[in-house]
């Protein structure tokens, strides 16, 4: 059973941090650097992050035992 939270652990980190590289330099631009500054619009940003590798990471996890690779 921990062996699940270890690889869901590392799926979220892995997702979020590859949302994260592939998009702040869009989001930055877009917002401009005074805006980006401002706490209100990186946590926005920052929910968003969150919310994908979640949904990333759900989704994964459910690939992975539709498929019987993982069974818990």
């Amino acid at each position: 059973m921990e062996n699940i939270w270890i690889l869901a652990i590392a799926l979220f980190l892995g997702i979020t941090f590859l949302f994260w590289r592939t998009t702040r330099a869009h989001f930055r631009k877009e917002s401009g650097n005074k805006t980006w500054n401002q706490w209100g619009t990186r946590t926005f940003y920052w929910q968003g992050a969150i919310f994908v590798g979640v949904g990333g990471t759900f989704f994964i996890l459910y690939l992975l035992k539709w498929t019987h690779v993982l069974t818990f």
